[in-house]
């Protein structure tokens, strides 16, 4: 569903938001200096010591932040019935992107005590249960949906474990990424999440079936994957591996020294199939074509199917761009590689439904990168977005050049 911030419809990319991100960065500094739970009313918050949160600007191509939302303003109409952010969803948002899973329950349950909106009262609700799924405390979210569906008169959402879990038994889960289209240079962000997937997993799939084509520098990119992520003992499993040495092979011409990178992956792919005799005879002709050494038959091991999740991710990755574990600190390169899966897109569909948490840096890292693409005339769609993250985002005007959907 759409982010209930925006009012009582979805409100469109760019409109803007009645608090600027200045006094939400003096928030997030009050926030983090509070000691106690009980300290962080609204009332309490004053201006101290200037802090590494509060000294941050997050700048556009150059200006100032306040320029660029007026940039953006100009060309957005405002929606009726946009509300601003209640102090304590705000607090809780922040104290969860700094790691305060516990003080930013408090401080929502404190508030649900204390509100009467019915408004305020329902973005209260979708937070302290996400934050509940977020950190796997199945018992506290069953008592409190019931609740939540007297109060609302409505289903709560479902029980989700969004906990970070270690895979039982010690085996690398595999997951499973999906390559269609035409591989070229625009999927390097792309691939970048691939091998972040695989590292972090210990174990990979990747569904070649629907790959159409293969361009010199979209073959540059899977063979640097593949070779990256078997010098790192990765296991990896390519499904289709045989759909796409048929592609490959018609691409290679013995005695024609081209498309060198093309043969490198031909000879790569076949490894993963049972075709060794097709490779030592394509392995000659690439030597006598090329004068050089060519790869030897080293078939790597395969991932087995009890290595393989039951809700395995799969990510299109020529449609959706994916955000997913938690977004902190040196992770946050992988939001600005966002602008590159953007070339060519005048509709950018980043998936969160896998995104736990991030912090409150990360969060004005992607408001500049949406700002540029929104500047562009791009339209930015954050999709299935838990309640915690999605409100984070608001409190720093994300939703001023994007439209966030919560998940469900």
């Amino acid at each position: 569903m759409v982010l209930p911030f925006f009012g009582k419809k979805p409100a469109p990319a760019g409109s803007p938001a009645p608090r600027s991100r200045a006094s939400t960065a003096s928030a997030s500094a009050s926030v983090a200096r509070s000691p106690s739970a009980g300290q962080r009313s609204a009332s309490s918050r004053s201006p101290g010591p200037r802090t590494e949160a509060s000294s941050l600007e997050f700048t556009v191509a150059g200006g100032d932040l306040n320029r660029v939302l007026a940039q953006c303003a100009e060309k957005v109409h405002l929606e009726e019935g946009v509300e601003e952010m209640s102090p304590p969803a705000e607090e809780a948002a922040i104290l969860y992107a700094n790691g305060g899973y516990e003080d930013a329950r408090s401080v929502l349950e404190h508030a649900l005590d204390t509100t009467a909106s019915g408004d305020a009262r329902f973005i209260l609700w979708g937070m302290l249960l996400d934050l509940f799924r977020l950190t796997g405390q199945k018992e506290r979210f069953e008592t409190l949906s019931l609740t939540f569906a007297t109060e609302f008169e409505r289903s709560p959402p479902a029980w989700q474990d969004l906990s970070m879990q270690s895979p039982r038994g010690g085996e690398a889960k595999a997951q499973t990424v999906n390559l269609s289209g035409v591989l070229g240079s625009q999927a390097a962000a792309q691939f970048a999440q691939l091998i972040q997937i695989g590292m972090r997993a210990g174990a990979l799939r990747i569904d070649l079936t629907r790959l159409r084509g293969v361009d010199s520098a979209g073959a540059e990119l899977l063979l640097r994957a593949v070779r990256g992520l078997r010098r790192a003992k990765i296991k990896l499993s390519l499904i289709g591996a045989p759909h796409l040495v048929s592609v490959l092979g018609g691409m290679v011409n013995s005695g024609k020294r081209e498309n060198q990178t093309i043969w490198l992956l031909f000879l790569e792919i076949l490894q993963y199939t049972d075709q060794q005799e097709r490779f030592e005879e394509q392995a000659l002709e690439y030597a006598m074509t090329f004068e050089e050494s060519p790869p030897s038959w080293e078939p790597p091991p395969a991932v087995t199917d009890s290595q393989l999740e039951t809700d395995s991710l799969a990510v299109e990755m020529s449609d959706t761009y994916v955000l997913e574990g938690e977004v902190i600190g040196a992770n946050a390169d992988i939001l600005r590689k966002i602008s590159s899966f953007a070339h060519n897109r005048t509709k950018v569909d980043v998936d969160c439904s896998r995104l736990r948490r991030m912090d409150f840096v990360s969060a004005g890292t992607l408001f500049n990168v949406i700002s540029q693409l929104h500047a562009q005339g791009r339209l930015v769609v954050l999709k299935s977005v838990n309640s915690m993250v999605a409100a984070l985002m608001q409190v720093m005007g994300v939703h001023q050049v994007a439209r966030i959907e919560l998940r469900g």
